[in-house]
């Protein structure tokens, strides 16, 4: 028996055909001894009948089959009767008449129910453990599907283009200033290891050397991080690098190839160009370099307001040369004290001591901290916020780049607050891309002791600011872009140094990586740019994330055919395991398990 048609493929046109299909017992429905069989495969569901006065022993056969087994049924397409058309399925105005039926495989009680909304309110570990399962069900193999097409959408794209897709090696060598990596031991060079690549960056930008020009390559990367929602050990992103570009053609081509994504996945059209912010005015204004702008409640800077404040936590902090920034939760003064307390440990988590606050209800300022405050402060407050009853205004005192993370934080949690009481709508379809350019190139580690590279070592210094190198690392900017969407960041990318005399200057000079560790990590870099670097620059996005958007939900595990838990396992192979004695001795390794 052959397949000669999908599940949702018949309709009324088809009338006295004779069919046959394969695929999975949705669900088995018996009226009065007349089997009814929904059967589905990827494309949707068939209903098929098996009626005992036409054949007995086949509707028997029929009867003995249970949900999800796997099946194949031939019969003629007829009219459902009148009252039974089901105006919601593509095959509804038609049934199967069963005059034949294969068994491949009869299935044992599914661990969870296969529905969209069942398997929604199942332990994820469980839906993991049996993810054969769980992709099956409807919203899952959507999503696979949309990562698909966004897939083809890109690779489309930059064909157009005239990008070249090129692989780059998964095993490279290790550069452990970067994130953690994993390391793989070599059998054949004992005590050496390769690194699971983290990124093509130095592989695409040889590539540029080498003249390829245009490269683009939609690469599996490795990290060894700690997991959350939003982030795999093991992860794919859209690489690409160019030559002979600036900053402004990174913006159109990149614009131009989320517009063919939105548009062929969701048949949405996204306007271009997208809106661009300096990475000190997101912070400024947003807390955060990834800000989501589908809705207010932006920061406010009143450093000037309480500089001479007989609120000494205020005056001081100033003095000190730290700001004071406040939001207007505006609608949230009915905040239980369970809330405030949950907000209060979130900015403690970020370095606050506490979190002050003003609660306006009834027309009073209810707060400790008012008492403080001159009514020039209360004038200014009222008119810089816009405060009015039912109002709730949150303070950060601390330095800037502090003061700006914790009531970054608080925005968002106060939005989600205000979601849940109906006063603030944030729709997962309003598309709010953002560039976020113009980001410090290099960052002071007190830690360490130096400076360190913001985005990677790199990126090409704004040209007006690299004669700043020497004398004030910390105030050049980088040619360095992020594009963000709705709060996440999609990928990021630069404009890259391509002379090596700039290059070497940045690794010995500004990030104090002595000469022989440059020269034994990235030595063989140097040497290919003295023999002819273009200028170049890429982006790299992340394919999970932007996948995840596109199909409405939080987690990337629900974009990836078979992701690792957050504790980095794979339930359904239950690994990572041990490995025997002569596997590690070959390998040369011994393994001291911590107590």
């Amino acid at each position: 028996m052959k397949r000669t048609h999908h599940c949702a493929q018949l309709t009324a046109a088809d009338l006295g055909a004779t069919v046959a299909l394969e695929g999975w017992v949705d669900s088995i429905r018996d009226h009065g001894g007349i089997l009814f069989i929904d059967l589905r495969d990827r494309k949707g569901i068939t209903q098929v009948k098996f009626d005992p006065q036409d054949n007995a022993d086949l509707a028997a056969r029929a009867a003995e089959l249970k949900p999800e087994s796997v099946i194949a049924v031939s019969g003629q397409v007829v009219a459902r009767p009148q009252g039974t058309v089901n105006a919601n399925l593509p095959t509804g105005a038609i049934e199967v008449n069963g005059t034949g039926l294969v068994v491949h495989n009869i299935a044992d009680t599914p661990p969870f129910p296969l529905t969209d909304a069942g398997g929604d309110k199942v332990n994820e570990d469980l839906r993991l453990t049996y993810r054969y399962m769980d992709l099956r069900r409807p919203k899952m193999l959507r999503n696979l599907q949309v990562r698909h097409k966004a897939a083809k959408a890109i690779r489309d794209y930059f064909d157009s283009q005239e990008f070249i897709e090129v692989e780059t090696p998964a095993l490279f060598k290790s550069t452990p200033e970067g994130a953690r990596e994993y390391l793989v031991p070599s059998r054949i060079h004992p005590g050496e290891f390769y690194a699971l690549s983290q990124s093509p960056q130095q592989f695409k930008q040889i590539l540029m050397v080498a003249g390829v020009e245009r490269y683009f390559q939609i690469a599996r990367c490795f990290r060894d991080e700690d997991l959350r929602a939003d982030r795999q050990m093991e992860f794919t992103q859209v690489d690409v690098e160019a030559s002979f570009i600036d900053r402004e053609d990174v913006y159109r081509l990149f614009e131009g190839m989320l517009q063919k994504i939105w548009k062929d996945v969701l048949n949405v059209d996204i306007a271009t160009p997208f809106l661009r912010m300096p990475y000190g005015e997101a912070m400024n204004r947003f807390g955060v370099d990834k800000p989501d702008l589908r809705f207010g409640i932006e920061l406010t800077d009143l450093s000037e307001t309480f500089k001479d404040s007989a609120f000494k936590v205020f005056q001081a902090t100033v003095a000190g040369g730290g700001v004071i920034k406040a939001i207007n939760a505006k609608g949230l003064a009915d905040l239980t004290q369970g809330e405030l307390k949950n907000l209060e440990d979130i900015a403690k988590s970020l370095g606050a001591k506490g979190l002050a606050f003003i609660r306006v209800q009834g027309g009073e300022w209810k707060s400790p901290i008012v008492k403080f405050f001159s009514d020039a402060e209360k004038a200014a407050l009222t008119e810089r916020l816009g405060i009015e009853d039912g109002d709730m205004v949150f303070f950060a005192a601390a330095p800037w780049e502090q003061a700006c993370a914790i009531l970054g934080r608080i925005r968002l949690e106060s939005a989600q607050l205000l979601v849940k009481r109906g006063k603030l709508t944030i729709r997962a379809d309003d598309w709010k891309f953002l560039w976020v350019i113009e980001f410090p190139l290099m960052s002071y580690d007190e830690e360490q002791g130096r400076f360190v590279a913001t985005h990677h070592p790199f990126t090409a210094p704004v040209p007006e600011d690299i004669h700043l190198l020497d004398t004030d690392p910390k105030a050049v900017r980088g040619q360095h872009y992020d594009l963000v969407l709705n709060g996440m960041e999609l990928g990021g990318g630069s404009i890259r140094i391509h002379q090596p005399a700039v290059q070497k200057k940045v690794f010995e000079d500004v990030l104090k990586i002595p000469a022989d560790v440059v020269e034994s990590r990235f030595g063989y870099m140097l040497k290919a740019f003295s023999y002819g670097a273009p200028p170049h620059g890429g982006i790299a996005f992340g394919l999970d994330r932007l996948c995840a958007l596109l199909c409405g939900t939080t987690s990337i595990r629900d974009v990836i055919a078979f992701p690792k838990t957050q504790k980095g396992q794979c339930l359904m192979t239950q690994s990572p395991t041990p490995v025997t004695a002569k596997q590690l001795k070959e390998l040369h390794i011994n393994t001291v398990i911590p107590e």
